[in-house]
């Protein structure tokens, strides 16, 4: 996600690039003063025929040094907000770190641990909680991972996870820091 400030810098950059391609598009094109050519040059290399700078088809090449003002650079810019995507970071007990990416307009969680990162699925209509499933292991191996998230502000959830033993499940109690 580009924030509109960035969007400016990238549009002066972008601006500074064409006037630097431009001066030096024009100062190639102009005609070079040929150095003149010493005694030893002439005496150590045959004639030379000196050839001309001019360009085959002059052409007037027009730089704009006028920086635009804030205000156009509000109207002409369109920034696009990825507004359904929150991300979150918990701290559980036993001790694990769970950093949440909610994807609200497609129902989905990310949740990356050390353990590994899996997605998962929203499986029910209600808020509080909210149960999010995935029929893999947090290593991304067989078995299951459930994610419960409560208030509105998902400030507390639980995950409980298994490996291919589905009766050996792990649960952490997470705290949003």
């Amino acid at each position: 996600m580009m924030n509109l400030g960035q969007l400016k810098q990238l549009r002066m950059t972008a601006l500074m690039t064409g006037l630097l391609a431009s001066a030096i598009s024009i100062s190639a094109c102009q005609q070079q003063q040929e150095p003149e050519p010493s005694l030893e040059d002439s005496i150590n290399a045959e004639e030379s025929v000196p050839m001309s700078a001019d360009p085959a088809d002059p052409s007037d090449t027009v730089v704009a040094t006028e920086d635009a003002s804030l205000n156009e650079v509000q109207d002409d810019t369109i920034a696009n907000v990825n507004t359904d995507l929150t991300q979150i970071t918990y701290l559980c007990t036993p001790a694990l770190k769970v950093e949440a990416t909610y994807k609200d307009e497609t129902n989905q969680v990310v949740i990356g641990t050390d353990m590994g990162t899996v997605t998962l699925m929203q499986t029910n209509e209600g808020t509080n909680p909210e149960v999010f499933e995935v029929d893999t292991a947090m290593d991304g191996g067989r078995g299951f991972t459930q994610w419960r998230v409560a208030h509105e502000e998902r400030a507390t959830g639980i995950i409980r996870t298994a490996g291919e033993d589905e009766t050996d499940i792990s649960t952490y109690e997470c705290n949003k820091t």
